[in-house]
């Protein structure tokens, strides 16, 4: 029995590679016993890293716009201002197939690396531009060469094992979320130094000439010293050697032609995941630009007049609220009831918050206040725990040599999704604001119907017949 017990040891041993980066990590994946902690702070720092540019400018592009001086009419601001939230996701929406064949071909850490020094240099630039062309353009090339997210879930599936997986993926959106969270905070209290904090910062100074390089600087220095910590990364993507094992010939083979484009759309499971998550990302990037506009719109178009520095105190606030939820109920919410379902739940509770949002305008003093962190708080997590729900479909739909192409095709669509959110939001606030006495819907209310109404179509969509799965 002992020398039975001891072949079936042998046989259900897996076959490490000598010098292969991924048997190494499998390998130490094996015997690990506590939780990675290491591997979850490399995570959040890298994914934060690319979160905070995207959009730490919502508080200050509204002034941004206005200095501009292209809009003639106060309500145009936000139609132009759509235009450049937009600007990063068509670039990345254009490159990320190609950065997730990159990631599968010449592994995780290379994306991740190029993705990072990209933040350096071009959220930099953004910082200095003088004009509306300018700002679209650097965001642009921000989106276009920066292919990091879409490896970065692969990588989280990747460097963990199998029972912290869910752990990991939340890791990923939690640190993505706070990072939409963070980078307003930064942009609301950072923008216009000369203005907000004149007795340090002249007029005359270089940030006084640029008043919205402050907060980009500041994320720029973050990311370059995540890109140095990037080197140390482990690789998880598996390189062997085509002589070591005949068969091992014979399964390169295989996943090459598994990994072709058109295998991964033919993969229901895979595709009806990532369609769910394009439609609550586009309601979610949506509501972002929104929220930031509104708030800073006067009273007198529905708005709640806030300045900058007051969206960057409401936004700190969602950051803690979120940080303390994703780490400690969301992984056992997921436990409980699966991603699905608390996809579903998270999506059916946003659509009464988010129609009471109109008459929070109504509000003053400290009930608004309470109100206005209270609902931004909530919308938050129920939005952070639906897109991690998706990232768990996705990547366990495809096996590891495709994971870099899936995620690629899903931040492909997905940045469609959202280059469509902020130019729509913004136009679409821009004409409910010219319906302060319609009969049906007025002002505000017709904005926050519309996008109630695309997280209704969300949540349907995660039932099926569409949202197929083998896995929960």
């Amino acid at each position: 029995m002992a020398i039975y017990d001891e072949v079936n040891d042998v046989l259900l041993e897996p076959v490490y590679h000598e010098n292969c980066p991924g048997c190494k990590v499998d390998r130490r994946k094996r015997t690990q016993t506590g939780l990675p902690i290491k591997e979850l702070i490399f995570m959040w720092v890298v994914v934060l890293c690319v979160a905070l540019p995207i959009s730490s400018l919502f508080p200050f592009l509204y002034f941004m716009v206005r200095d501009f001086n292209i809009a003639e009419k106060e309500e145009d601001i936000s139609y132009y201002a759509g235009f450049i939230g937009a600007s990063f996701m068509v670039g990345r929406a254009l490159t990320s197939v190609f950065w997730g064949v990159i990631a599968d071909r010449y592994g995780r850490k290379p994306v991740i690396i190029i993705g990072t020094s990209t933040v350096v240099i071009f959220n930099t630039l953004f910082g200095f531009s003088v004009n509306y062309w300018m700002a679209i353009i650097t965001r642009f090339l921000l989106g276009f060469l920066n292919g990091l997210l879409g490896p970065i879930k692969a990588y989280a599936c990747e460097i963990f094992p199998d029972r912290y997986q869910a752990l990991g993926l939340s890791s990923v959106s939690t640190s993505w979320g706070i990072g939409l969270i963070i980078g307003p905070a930064l942009g609301g209290f950072l923008a216009q130094p000369a203005e907000n904090f004149p007795s340090l910062v002249s007029q005359d100074s270089l940030f006084g000439r640029f008043p919205y390089l402050l907060p980009c600087l500041c994320i720029s220095i973050f990311a370059f010293f995540v890109t140095i910590a990037a080197f140390w990364l482990p690789e998880t993507l598996h390189f062997h050697k085509k002589d070591e094992l005949e068969c091992a010939s014979a399964e390169k083979k295989d996943e090459k032609k598994d990994s072709t484009l058109i295998s991964l759309l033919k993969n229901w499971p895979l595709m009806s995941s990532v369609l769910v998550y394009c439609v609550f990302s586009l309601h979610d990037m949506a509501y972002t630009e929104i929220f930031s506009l509104w708030a800073e719109s006067p009273k007198s178009l529905g708005g709640l007049n806030y300045t900058t520095e007051d969206v960057g105190t409401v936004l700190s606030f969602t950051g803690v609220g979120l940080l303390v939820f994703q780490t400690s109920l969301y992984p056992f919410a997921e436990r409980l009831f699966g991603p699905i379902v608390v996809t579903r739940i998270a999506g059916i509770l946003a659509i009464p918050l988010l129609t009471a949002y109109p008459y929070i305008a109504l509000l003053s003093g400290f009930m608004l206040t309470f109100t206005v962190n209270f609902a931004s708080i909530v919308k938050n997590v129920l939005s952070v725990s639906i897109i991690t729900g998706t990232f768990m479909l996705q990547n366990k739909a495809v096996d590891q040599h495709q994971r870099g192409a899936a995620n690629g095709i899903a931040m492909t669509l997905q940045s469609i999704c959202k280059a469509i959110g902020p130019a729509s939001g913004g136009a679409l606030l821009s004409w409910s604001q010219t319906r302060q006495n319609a009969t049906f819907l007025p002002g505000d209310q017709m904005i926050f119907f519309i996008l109630n109404i695309i997280e209704a179509l969300g949540v349907l969509l995660t039932f099926k017949p569409f949202l197929v799965t083998n896995h929960y």
